[in-house]
């Protein structure tokens, strides 16, 4: 059985050409139908992210052009655009790969863990279409297994190494149980989307979001069950929050050491944990003299990114060694899976061969034959069947100068082991 694996990625293709060639959920059914029906594969499964597009076929020969052809006519491309952007692997190494994207090592951003949900939200897909079949499943559940691996032996993931994700949990240092907490998001842009969902993945249920535009604010809050408000309103809510995030494109600070100062008086010193990610602040650089109120801005969430992208390309090595292990793994089933096919054909042709012998010599226990001779011929006859068609190919093989035939005859059946244990016949004086 051949793997094959081909896409496009955040570092082979503009994003202008990755939307493009993305697949949306509507069309899955019909492309799997046509890509296996184009590629002649017998599985397949189909990964498409915002930075990847990938197809992971397996069948009787390599299929690649096919592919390439129908990924191009399915999006409407011009197959000489798609192939210069396009990468494929093959068996070892396109195991190598997939084992390597579930483990975040070939992501934009090295160890996030999001690309394993999605991986294992395309093996889904592709077996609710009975688009997967054995040989697939066995490889996606054995890169599922390494990239566990990863996360539990590695400290690739431990470490935050985007601003949304370092802002959220720095607030863990402040804040031991974030459920407790209700949270102020200042701006409605990918980044406070991208905080908010980081937030309520850390527990936190109560969100106001506050925007210059009230409807924005109130759909990126209406998401995660909380309110939206506008940026006047922000002084009368701010006593009852205790997490306020900001990024907006404000040339002027919208929060002022006087607000939070009244705002302070109020909370009987509950701490407030804000981080300014904005470039000119959101937050007057005062607020962070005031007691009670531990204020970041994105310089230091920076430098903790630094550190913490350092340590993980430590763990980087690391989990490709547990990479390395695990194509061997895999690489070890199929040959075990291979013997095991040949081994049930080799027992299955003794087994016609011992029925054809026994038959015979019931045959002549019924005329009338001396079972001692019966059984003598029945041994003879069964040997000479059995070893009659290797003795020929290692003859063969020996006068083609295939000597190496003879020593696997050798050690399949231990002869050098059983010379040894055979005991040594006195000599005649």
């Amino acid at each position: 059985m051949a793997l094959v694996t081909l896409g496009i990625n955040h570092r082979t293709a503009p994003v202008e050409l990755r939307e493009r060639v993305a697949f949306t959920p509507e069309h899955m059914a019909d492309a799997f139908a046509e890509l296996r029906a184009a590629s002649g594969a017998t599985e397949a499964a189909i990964l498409s992210t915002c930075n990847r597009t990938e197809l992971y076929l397996a069948g009787d020969d390599d299929c690649a052009p096919s592919v390439l052809r129908w990924l191009a006519g399915f999006h409407d491309l011009d197959s000489s655009e798609l192939e210069q952007s396009l990468y494929v692997y093959r068996d070892a190494e396109a195991v190598r790969h997939v084992m390597r994207v579930a483990a975040g090592l070939d992501s934009m951003v090295l160890g996030e863990p999001q690309i394993l949900g999605q991986l294992k939200d395309a093996y889904a897909l592709a077996r609710e279409n009975n688009a997967s079949g054995a040989f697939l499943s066995r490889m996606f559940e054995q890169a599922f297994s390494v990239a566990k691996r990863v996360r539990t032996q590695t400290a690739i993931g431990e470490n935050p190494v985007s601003v949304a994700y370092a802002a959220v949990s720095m607030a863990h240092h402040i804040f031991a149980d974030m459920s407790r907490n209700k949270a102020l998001l200042i701006g409605a842009g990918k980044t406070i989307e991208l905080v908010a969902r980081h937030l309520a993945d850390a527990g936190v249920q109560d969100f106001l979001v506050a925007n210059r535009t009230l409807e924005r604010a109130q759909t990126l809050a209406g998401r995660h069950g909380g309110k939206g408000i506008l940026l006047s309103e922000i002084p009368e809510y701010l006593t009852d929050v205790d997490i306020v995030i900001s990024s907006t494109a404000s040339p002027l600070p919208i929060l002022g050491k006087g607000a939070v100062e009244r705002a302070l008086k109020k909370r009987k010193h509950r701490p407030y944990f804000m981080v300014d990610i904005a470039v000119p602040r959101d937050i007057e650089p005062e607020v962070a003299s005031l007691d009670d109120v531990y204020l970041y801005t994105v310089d230091d969430l920076r430098q903790v990114i630094e550190e913490n992208i350092r340590s993980r390309e430590g763990a980087a090595r690391e989990a490709e060694n547990l990479v390395d292990s695990g194509v061997q793994d895999f690489l070890n089933q199929l040959r075990a899976l291979d013997a095991v096919s040949t081994l049930k054909q080799f027992r299955q042709r003794a087994e016609v061969l011992r029925d054809v012998e026994t038959e015979k010599a019931l045959r002549t226990l019924r005329n009338g034959g001396d079972p001692e001779t019966v059984l003598r011929s029945l041994a003879r006859g069964l040997t000479n069947k059995l070893l009659h068609e290797p003795s020929v190919q290692v003859r063969k093989a020996t006068t083609e100068g295939r000597p190496e035939v003879t020593e696997w005859l050798r050690e399949l059946h231990q002869l050098d082991i059983l010379e040894a244990d055979e005991p040594t016949t006195p000599e005649k004086i």
